[in-house]
């Protein structure tokens, strides 16, 4: 199987309880999503920084607007996906959901997500835990996705080979 089917048509918007709501991510998103990472950076590297090197203590505004737009060209290329989430005015970025092809063997897809600091323990962040998986099984073409961080953690993910 490839990475995606070629009529696959990526979900614009995925609704959770209380108003909240996911969708890919822009570069005019930037203005939200800079404070959002920056102040939940130390827990961010906890979870990312060995694998991604992100988010580096030294990000600048410009460096995460040059992500953002990156990442929105590889959402309409369909190689990845980031889907930000949104309280329902649209007016803050509370976390992220990353889907990527996987590099390690064992898995079709790799995909993780995050809330900011002030969200973790939250209803918000149980919602969004649940809805993940299913939203996966549902909505998207994987038959084996792999949550990383969830259900292999980042260090054994880490250790797995790579895909040739």
């Amino acid at each position: 199987m490839t990475w995606l089917p070629a009529d696959f048509v990526h979900p614009e918007r995925v609704d959770l309880p209380g108003g909240y709501y996911l969708r890919p991510i822009r570069g005019t998103d930037t203005e939200l999503d800079y404070p959002a990472v920056m102040g939940s950076r130390e827990r961010l590297w906890s979870l990312y920084g060995e694998a991604w090197g992100w988010p580096p203590a030294t990000m600048t505004y410009q460096q995460d607007l040059d992500d953002l737009i990156r990442h929105e060209a590889e959402i309409e290329a369909h190689e990845s996906f980031n889907y930000a989430l949104f309280d329902e005015a649209g007016t803050a970025l509370l976390g992220c959901v990353y889907i990527d092809p996987s590099r390690k063997a064992g898995a079709d897809a790799e995909v993780s997500w995050w809330v900011v600091d002030a969200q973790v323990g939250t209803q918000l962040e149980r919602d969004l835990d649940a809805l993940v998986p299913a939203w996966l099984a549902q909505e998207w073409p994987f038959r084996q996705p792999c949550l990383v961080g969830r259900e292999v953690s980042w260090q054994d993910w880490l250790a797995r080979p790579d895909l040739d």
